[in-house]
């Protein structure tokens, strides 16, 4: 579930060129924080990836919502 997860959150990036030194950057709208920088196109993809799997984790971690994307969700579950 969580590989799902962090595959539609990819499916959601918003890229753009930036005008100042030609260099990638890549958004999640949908998950607050989850940004990359890179000079390439497929070094700002890697960046995010990483990036994304850091920002579920510490969601986890600190047993924060994590918003459902593209109909896949994560429920964080209490355990005795």
């Amino acid at each position: 579930m969580l590989l799902e997860y962090i595959h539609a959150g990819l499916g959601c990036v918003k890229y753009q060129i930036l005008q100042d030194d030609g260099s990638y950057y890549g958004e999640i709208p949908q998950c607050n924080g989850a940004y990359a920088n890179a000079d390439t196109l497929e070094k700002c993809r890697n960046e995010l990836r990483e990036v994304l799997e850091e920002w579920v984790l510490l969601r986890i971690h600190r047993n924060f919502n994590l918003p459902t994307i593209h109909g896949v969700e994560l429920l964080i579950k209490e355990v005795a």
